[in-house]
């Protein structure tokens, strides 16, 4: 009963954590949308029109319009962030020559996989951990040069022929401070409950340039008002913003269905509550659900695992148009986790992983070449496609056995090819506890 009310308040403490009060076209998912103000990207102009009327000339882009990848990347990256093992670090199995338990292999588990290894009935384990992802590239793309054309409303010889160049940065960093319990159902079935705290960081740039690709001789034409008043080329927008409070709040139940010598299997699943603002890119704003398989294999100190699972995910408005808040599917991801780890002393366990994740039916973005109107001019600019693509990771961490059944985890996660938004190199810190 002691274990429950535990839980239960420290779940009751962190939902009721109040949100910072924001209008809605504050929050970072509007931050991409909104950089150049309501009504979009618009030059100044003191060409006239037919009617003898002055214009103010709006240009379009898949930059603006169409950078929706940015948020479901970010909502699916949170959506899939391995979260430590709930399988207590502490294994023990009966010696019946002696009649007592002994630890029964050497090492204390995984760090970002799951094993098939269960805590036991009654028992209760917790733990805290922290990740942080500076996001560097999106599809191999540099996050701090992104290049987007913007052309003119209904292009054309003459003045319509401008377009608009611009180098874009987005400075994203991600930190997401985890808090799960475990509690031991039954000796084979464990009840989990993770509780992210997150907190982004975003602040987006673009310097946008007129290229004058039909008005060379004609500055008034296109042009940003420079300080003093004249036919400026160039203007510099921005935008930022910071957001903290509870993530998406996963529940998982996992049965262990064989074991026998030294190997092992499970059966599970982890749901996922939208609980996160999807707003403020704090959540996936979907609801998921996750069947998983974990196999483990273990001796006195040497044990291999393999994981393997499906993402389903529903609905949410940052895979459709946040400016609506029309609805679209969080693409799905099939996900696998393969790695060992060494029990090097009893005190001292090391893990390798390779972790994978296949996004299915996703935007993403393409580099390619914007050719103007007058034909020798080009400039890099960026478009979309949908298309599914693997994620590859690689972890390397070490657990170490503090005093009694303390452990701390310090673990490296790093990346092994480009698909996707990545993080070059993701730190994390965690201690778990067992009772």
């Amino acid at each position: 009963m002691a274990t429950k009310t535990v839980l239960a308040a420290a779940m009751a403490t962190l939902v009721a954590m109040p949100a910072a009060a924001q209008s809605a076209r504050d929050k970072l998912a509007f931050l991409i949308p909104t950089l150049y103000g309501p009504t979009g990207l618009v030059v100044d102009s003191e060409a006239r029109l037919p009617s003898g009327e002055t214009h103010s000339a709006h240009f379009n882009s898949a930059f603006q319009a169409e950078f929706t990848q940015f948020n479901i990347a970010l909502a699916s990256q949170l959506a899939a962030v391995p979260l430590p093992s709930s399988a207590s670090g502490f294994t023990y199995e009966l010696d019946p020559t002696l009649g007592v338990f002994r630890r029964s292999t050497q090492s204390f588990g995984p760090i970002l996989a799951e094993r098939a290894e269960t805590i036991g009935k009654g028992k209760f384990s917790v733990g805290f951990s922290y990740q942080l992802f500076t996001f560097d590239t999106l599809e191999g793309v540099s996050l701090d040069q992104v290049p987007a054309v913007f052309t003119h409303d209904d292009p054309a010889s003459g003045g319509r022929a401008d377009i608009v160049t611009t180098l874009n940065s987005i400075d994203a960093r991600v930190g997401q401070a985890t808090a799960f319990f475990t509690f031991g159902l039954l000796d084979r079935v464990d009840l989990s409950v993770a509780v992210p705290l997150v907190t982004v960081d975003m602040d987006v740039s673009s310097n946008a340039s007129v290229q004058r690709i039909g008005t060379a001789t004609s500055p008034a034409t296109h042009f940003f008002r420079d300080g003093s008043g004249g036919f400026g080329s160039s203007r510099l927008y921005s935008g930022s913003g910071t957001a903290s409070g509870i993530g998406d709040v996963i529940l998982r139940l996992k049965a262990n269905v064989f074991k026998g010598g030294q190997t092992a299997m499970a059966l599970g699943v982890d749901s996922r509550l939208p609980t996160g603002d999807e707003e403020d890119l704090l959540g996936s704003g979907a609801p998921g659900v996750k069947p998983f398989l974990a196999v483990s294999f273990a001796n006195r100190n040497f044990a291999p695992h393999l994981n393997l699972a499906y993402q389903w995910n529903g609905d949410s408005v940052l895979a459709g148009d946040i400016m609506t808040g029309e609805k679209g599917d969080m693409p799905d991801q099939i996900l696998y986790t393969a790695g060992l780890d060494v029990g090097l002393t009893e005190k001292v366990t090391i893990a390798f992983d390779v972790l994978g994740r296949h996004v299915l039916d996703s935007p993403r973005l393409q580099s390619t070449v914007f050719r103007a109107i007058d034909v020798g001019s080009t400039f890099p600019n960026i478009h979309f496609e949908t298309g599914s693509f693997s994620v590859v990771d690689g972890a390397v961490g070490i657990k170490i056995n503090l005093a009694g059944r303390l452990l701390a985890d310090f673990n490296a996660l790093f990346k092994l090819n480009d698909a996707g938004l990545r993080d070059t190199f993701t730190p994390l810190f965690g201690i778990e506890y067992s009772f």
